[in-house]
C-alpha cells in the first residue's frame, strides 16, 4: 500500500519524545547518523515505499511503526474461527503464474506472543484482524470493551444457506461496527462500536435513534449513514427511515480522550471507566447523535445487508445481490434527495461494489469473476480483468490504489493493484482455522510499545 507521506506539525516533537523513551531503554540509534532525529524523520517520511525503510535497520523499522510517522494502508477484516485452529506458518512462492502471498500467518495475540487457541478458547464469536502488508503477518485487534464478550449469530436454521450479516464500515480512519444479530435473534448493538488503528482503543458511538440491523450502510465524506432495516421486528416506518452521523464529532472526542489516556496510568485508568460510562469522555458535544433524513418511498431496502457507496457526494445502493432483478436509488446528499439509479448502473451491479476514495466505483461480477469499474459518461461498465478467484466474491473494499476483494470461501482477500498497467493480483491467505466475514482498507496500527 502506497504511504501517504504527509507529515503533520507535530512530527519534531514527537520525534523527540519517541527518542527519550529509546534512550530510556537502551535501544535508541540514530536515524541518520550525523544528522537530528527530526530532520532525519521529515527526510525519510518524503519515502513512498515503506517497505524499503523497513528492509534496511531496526531504527527505521521502529519509525514505520511510530504514531508521528505517516501511516501506510493495510487489510483490516472480521474473521470467523472455525471448529479447528491450527494456526502455522507457510512461505511465500509462485504458482499457476500468479503470486500467492502466503507469507507468515502466524497469529499475532494481544499479548505479543504467538500460540495456537482451540475453537473452545475463543471468548468472541468473532474475531478482528489487522494484516501489515509490511512484515506480511496478521495480527488480531483488542477485542471490544463489552462485559460479556460480544457473541454473535452469524447462522441460524431458518437461513440455512447463508451468513447473519454483521454490517461494518470504514470512516474517517476509523473501523465502525453498525449492526449485527445475537442469537436470540435480536439486534446486538444499540450504538456502534468503533476502532481507531492509531490508538489500539474501542469507543462507543452515539445510540441510534432506531436500533436496526439488515439494512443500508455506507458512509461518505466522514459521515455515516443506516437506511431501512427492522428492528426487533418488521416494521414499515423503520424500514423507510434513513439516520446520520457525523464523525467529526467522534474525531474531536477522540483527541480529547487521548489526551486523557496519555497520562498517568491511574489516571488512564480512570477515564477508560468514564469512557465506558460516557462515550463522550466528558466532553459535551451537541453533534454527538443521529440525525434524520429524507425517507425511502417504501420497505424494500430491508431484505438484507446493503452496501450504500460514497461516490462522489451521492450514496449509491441496491436491494439485491447477485443476478436477481434488483432495485437501485441514489441519495444525493447536498440535496437531501433520492433518485433512480441510471439504468446501466444497475444493470452492472452484480456483485460486491466499492468506491476508490469516492471517485470511482469497482464492482465484482460474482458469476463471472469479472471486476469492473463505473464509466458515469457512458453510463456503462469498463472490465479490468477476469480471474476465477473473484468467483463468488462476497466484500470488497478501494483504497489507495488497490481493490481487496473477499473470495467465495471467505479463505484469502485477492488484492488487485487497478493502477498497474496491466493490473497486477496477489491473493493474501487468510490464517488457518478461520473465514472472512468482511475486509476494510485503513491505516496501519501504531506500534505504541516500540515508541
Amino acid at each position: 500500500m502506497n504511504n501517504s507521506a504527509i507529515i503533520t506539525s507535530t512530527a519534531a516533537g514527537a520525534a523527540v519524545k519517541c527518542r527519550k523513551k529509546l534512550h530510556q531503554y537502551n535501544q535508541y540509534q540514530s536515524l541518520i547518523p550525523g544528522l537530528p532525529d527530526d530532520i532525519a524523520q521529515i527526510c525519510l517520511s518524503l519515502v513512498q515505499e515503506p517497505l524499503t525503510l523497513y528492509s534496511v535497520c531496526q531504527s527505521w523499522r521502529r519509525l514505520v511503526y511510530s504514531p508521528p510517522f505517516p501511516p501506510f494502508l493495510s487489510i483490516y477484516s472480521l474473521l470467523k474461527p472455525l471448529q479447528y485452529n491450527n494456526i502455522s506458518s507457510v512461505i511465500s512462492h509462485v504458482r499457476s503464474g500468479e503470486r500467492r502471498m502466503y507469507a507468515d500467518l502466524t497469529l499475532i495475540l494481544k499479548d505479543g506472543e504467538t500460540s495456537e487457541r482451540p475453537s473452545a478458547q475463543v471468548k468472541n464469536s468473532v474475531e478482528f484482524a489487522n494484516f501489515d502488508p509490511i512484515s506480511a503477518k496478521w495480527q488480531l485487534l483488542p477485542p471490544p470493551p463489552l462485559d460479556p464478550p460480544l457473541r454473535l449469530l452469524l447462522r441460524h436454521p431458518s437461513f440455512i444457506s447463508r451468513h447473519l450479516p454483521i454490517q461494518s464500515v470504514s470512516v474517517s480512519g476509523n473501523l465502525i461496527i453498525l449492526t449485527a444479530t445475537t442469537d436470540h435473534m435480536l439486534r446486538a448493538l444499540s450504538r456502534p462500536l468503533v476502532f481507531n488503528p492509531l490508538t489500539h482503543k474501542w469507543t462507543y458511538g452515539p445510540p441510534l435513534a432506531i436500533p436496526r440491523r439488515w439494512c443500508a450502510a455506507g458512509a461518505s465524506q466522514g459521515v455515516v449513514y443506516v437506511a431501512s432495516g427492522i428492528g426487533s421486528h418488521y416494521n414499515l416506518e423503520v424500514a423507510r427511515t434513513v439516520e446520520k452521523w457525523d464523525l467529526k464529532s467522534y474525531n474531536n472526542c477522540n483527541q480529547q480522550q487521548h489526551q486523557c489516556n496519555s497520562r498517568s496510568d491511574i489516571k488512564s485508568n480512570r477515564n477508560q471507566q468514564q469512557q465506558r460510562n460516557n462515550p463522550t469522555c466528558g466532553v459535551k458535544n451537541k453533534g454527538w447523535k443521529w440525525e434524520k433524513l429524507s425517507g425511502l418511498k417504501d420497505g424494500k431496502f430491508s431484505r438484507e445487508a446493503i452496501e450504500a457507496i460514497g461516490w462522489r457526494e451521492k450514496l449509491c445502493m441496491v436491494n439485491v445481490k447477485g443476478d436477481a432483478a434488483k432495485e437501485g436509488i441514489i441519495y444525493d446528499i447536498e440535496s437531501d434527495t433520492w433518485q433512480e439509479m441510471p439504468e446501466g448502473m444497475l444493470v452492472g451491479w452484480r456483485g460486491p461494489t466499492a468506491a476508490m476514495e469516492e471517485e470511482i466505483i469497482y464492482t465484482v461480477d460474482e458469476s463471472k469473476g469479472a471486476l469492473r469499474k463505473y464509466d458515469q459518461e457512458n453510463d456503462s461498465w469498463i472490465e479490468i480483468l477476469e480471474n476465477e478467484m473473484l468467483k463468488g466474491a462476497q466484500h470488497m473494499a478501494a483504497a489507495g490504489g488497490k481493490v481487496c476483494v473477499v473470495n467465495g470461501g471467505g479463505d484469502g482477500i485477492v488484492v488487485v493493484n487497478v493502477l498497474a498497467e496491466p493490473p497486477s493480483l496477489v491473493v493474501v491467505e487468510t490464517p488457518v482455522g478461520f473465514q472472512v466475514l468482511d475486509v476494510h482498507i485503513l491505516p496501519r496500527m501504531s506500534q505504541l510499545d516500540e515508541c
